[in-house]
């Protein structure tokens, strides 16, 4: 018996929600009942069926604790035909994922549905057709709440979404969450942009650049799913950390196949054992060491000089110099890869012999020509002018041998860039090198001038400022044929080699007439956090426009001086645990070990970046050099000076503090002994 009263709005939703949840329970149920034993060929198509089969199994998963749908459209009259069919005056939910009953009708519409477009985008000036949007609030997972606009009633006034203003300001615990209830109309525009074009989000802290861009994904695989099955999607970020923090979002939108990955783990060819010094990092991520690489492929070729004597039975046919010679240099002028080139070169050969057999009367076919391939001497002649290249071996002597580099970077790096990059002790094998992260990008780079990296349909890369140019052409290889949504804070850069402009970026990626879009509107960091930060925006990023937040958080900013700094720390992060929510202890990476003995000798349990918080443990301890991208209801901001302090140049530091200063949802508690940096100074 139903203890809905269908006089009641409220109950009515209730109920519609208890209905959708038991038709979401029933389309699972089919796909698990499936047979597939009678409709599969071998074992081969039912192994493939099956995986089929238990993704969607996954994807057809109730969360308890997330909502089946999050709002309602009511129509003023029935959609389009290429929107959705309807009666007038049609009534859809919104949710994060389609629902249907057992005669096949909608109970919960896709959010990317072009039908549920409105929700995001409807307002008072452009109504889109909706009489009334209802957004739905929920305790855990029971709907408690719900909120009406009247968009077409000239006597209601416009308001801000209270429940919109919580969903967004919810503490949060555990790993990032997804943003498909409370994505703002600039938000959604992109995410709703297409595959063919790459676009560039340029967004300060708190104004939803990564939730875009991951939701971006899960657009695109709902628009062209077909295509990107083929094709491939991958989510890049900046560490192990960032992707665990949000590896859940894309899953909890049912999307289950999208990649993550570092931009280290795309070029690991080999083991990464050293470490650069800023100045060889830098010139290592220098673009000119494409050229370089290039030059240094290329010079394998060497032009042969002899005739070649290809025997075949009793007949010998000769290809003289000049004519191998014209093959070679035809090779090169179409610019192919060189392990392409490498391998057609035989065939040519082989087709120059044909040539000769025909004329002399005979009738080769193609396994002839194979065969001539294949000959000793056709391969011994390739090889002496077309040798293999082995990438990592050409980057170590590179590296190791001051002429072999001088003779390639001759006119692109200084003698000085040169001897940054030369090894002081050179490595005897691949095996036994000291390779570091920019040697791997190296390798990289001329392991695609041999042999061309595959092509993913797209490819989202987050903090993106952060990269070399030689790291923006790794990933740019890998979207070549595709395209690529680039995610970035220009003045978050905290490597020496950021980059200055995201124009300079794109180009680099292969992708310059990507659309650049800017977010400036704040949705996560306090209006009073957010401007004390932005304080630096003058020393570290001129002309770059503040973030502006739409939360107002009286006392969400405390700063406090100290003449004990670990015990007042630990005071704060007391203070932070009374409130709900996570807590980011912030500090310099130097002062990590001290303060993991001082909150360890005061009985504080905490957590290393990439740890889940639980509602146990809630408070993680951040060096600051893996802060970017993290975000923690509160933070406690541990010696700004410091921060600074760890950095190569004052303005990394600065940026590296910007960047700490910004994680924040709710509170910032900074704890200073030392002088505040002049731009924060009272």
């Amino acid at each position: 018996m139903s203890t809905h009263d269908p006089e009641d709005p409220l109950s009515r939703e209730r109920a519609h929600l208890s209905e959708s949840r038991a038709a979401l329970r029933a389309m699972r149920e089919d796909v698990e009942n499936l047979d597939i034993k009678d409709v599969t060929a071998n074992w081969v198509n039912a192994a493939v069926l099956q995986r089929q089969i238990d993704d969607r199994i996954k994807a057809l998963a109730d969360l308890s604790h997330t909502p089946l749908f999050f709002g309602r459209l009511d129509y003023l009259h029935a959609p389009g035909a290429e929107l959705a069919e309807g009666a007038e005056g049609e009534r859809f939910y919104i949710g994060r994922r389609h629902v249907h009953d057992a005669e096949g009708d909608p109970m919960v519409i896709d959010w990317r549905a072009p039908v549920s477009q409105p929700f995001y985008r409807a307002s008072k000036k452009d109504p889109q057709d909706i009489g009334l949007r209802r957004r739905f609030g929920y305790t855990g997972g029971d709907l408690t709440a719900y909120e009406d606009e009247h968009l077409t009633d000239p006597a209601e006034a416009a308001t801000t979404s209270k429940l919109l203003q919580a969903e967004i300001e919810r503490p949060r615990v555990g790993p990032m969450r997804d943003i498909v209830a409370t994505i703002q109309p600039e938000q959604d525009e992109i995410v709703r942009s297409g595959l063919t074009g790459s676009v560039c989000v340029q967004g300060g802290p708190g104004t939803g650049k990564t939730a875009v861009g991951l939701h971006r994904v899960a657009y695109l695989l709902y628009a062209h799913r077909d295509r990107l099955a083929r094709t491939g999607t991958l989510v890049i970020g900046p560490n192990a950390s960032f992707l665990h923090y949000i590896e859940q979002v894309l899953p909890a939108l049912g999307e289950l196949d999208v990649k993550q990955a570092t931009v280290d783990d795309l070029v690991a060819h080999v083991e990464v054992k050293g470490v650069d010094d800023a100045p060889a990092a830098i010139v290592k991520g220098d673009a000119r060491m494409a050229e370089v690489l290039r030059r240094a492929v290329r010079s394998h070729v060497s032009m042969p000089t002899e005739p070649l004597m290809v025997v075949r039975g009793s007949r010998r046919w000769r290809i003289p110099a000049y004519e191998l010679e014209e093959i070679v240099r035809e090779l090169q002028e179409r610019d192919i890869r060189y392990g392409a080139a490498h391998d057609a070169l035989p065939q040519r050969i082989a087709h120059a012999v044909l040539v000769r057999m025909e004329q002399a009367g005979e009738a080769p076919d193609d396994r002839v020509q194979d065969a001539v391939a294949r000959n000793t001497a056709v391969k011994a002649a390739v090889k002496a002018v077309w040798p293999p290249v082995d990438p990592a071996k050409l980057v170590l002597r590179l590296l190791a041998d001051p002429d072999f580099l001088a003779a390639h970077a001759d006119g692109l790096l200084t003698a000085e860039e040169q001897k940054t990059i030369l090894w002081a002790k050179p490595a005897r094998s691949v095996k036994s090198a000291k390779w570091s992260a920019a040697d791997a990008v190296l390798i990289d780079e001329a392991n695609d001038l041999v042999a061309r990296t595959h092509s993913l349909g797209h490819v989202v890369i987050d903090e993106a400022q952060d990269l070399s140019p030689m790291q923006y052409r790794a990933v740019g290889r890998r979207c070549s044929t595709g395209s690529a949504t680039v995610l970035g804070d220009l003045a978050q850069g905290t490597t020496p080699w950021a980059t200055a402009s995201w124009d300079e970026a794109l180009r680099h990626l292969g992708k310059a007439d990507a659309v650049v879009e800017e977010l400036t509107a704040g949705f996560r960091v306090p209006r009073e956090v957010i401007a004390y930060a932005s304080r630096l925006l003058p020393a570290i990023s001129p002309g770059l426009a503040p973030v502006e937040s739409v939360r107002e958080t009286p006392g969400s900013l405390d700063v406090r001086a100290s003449t004990d700094l670990d015990a007042d720390v630990i005071a704060a992060c007391r203070e932070s645990l009374e409130h709900e929510g996570s807590i980011g202890l912030i500090a310099a990476d130097a002062r990590i070990p001290a303060l993991a003995e001082a909150l360890m000798a005061a009985g504080l349990v905490f957590l290393a970046p990439g740890e889940e918080t639980t509602t146990e443990s809630r408070l993680t301890l951040v060096p600051a050099s893996l802060a970017k991208g993290l975000e923690y209801d509160y933070v406690v901001l541990d010696e700004p000076a410091a921060v600074v302090d760890g950095e190569p140049d004052e303005r990394t530091g600065l940026r590296r503090l910007y960047v700490a200063l910004t994680r924040a949802v709710s509170g910032l508690t900074v704890c200073h002994a030392a002088a505040l940096p002049e731009q924060l100074a009272p």
